[in-house]
């Protein structure tokens, strides 16, 4: 089988046969490779809408809560502090959305996948 690869950019034509086969020597094509089509990069598709839980990923205390039920947050601040092993870890928001719920308080323990926040 014939195929054209791309590596940084620039584009080798390479041929492929299974073992024991016989095939031409290496280096060689026996037929022109049909010309490929780019393809081209899809465009951002729209906002999600859907509800995206925070889980906590280890067993800890919840110790902070900046953030309340209706606010907007953007990607990467934080919607939770928990404790572990006296080493304090922020929970951060994965992308722009909205609290919808949030289900533990300050001084919660939890454990290893407990949903923390909703977000839409």
């Amino acid at each position: 089988m014939q195929y054209r690869i791309y590596v940084n950019g620039k584009p080798f034509d390479v041929v492929i046969q299974a073992v024991g086969e016989t095939g031409p020597e290496p280096g060689t094509i026996q037929a022109p490779i049909q010309p490929t089509i780019p393809v081209q990069p899809a465009a951002p598709g729209p906002v999600r809408t859907a509800e995206e839980r925070v889980l906590s990923p280890f067993p800890g205390t919840v110790t902070e809560l900046p953030v309340s039920v209706g606010q907007t947050v953007e990607a990467g601040q934080v919607l939770v502090v928990v404790e572990a092993m006296k080493m304090q870890n922020d929970l951060v928001a994965p992308r722009r959305s909205v609290v919808k719920q949030i289900l533990v308080s300050k001084g919660t323990l939890v454990s290893t996948d407990d949903v923390l926040v909703v977000l839409t």
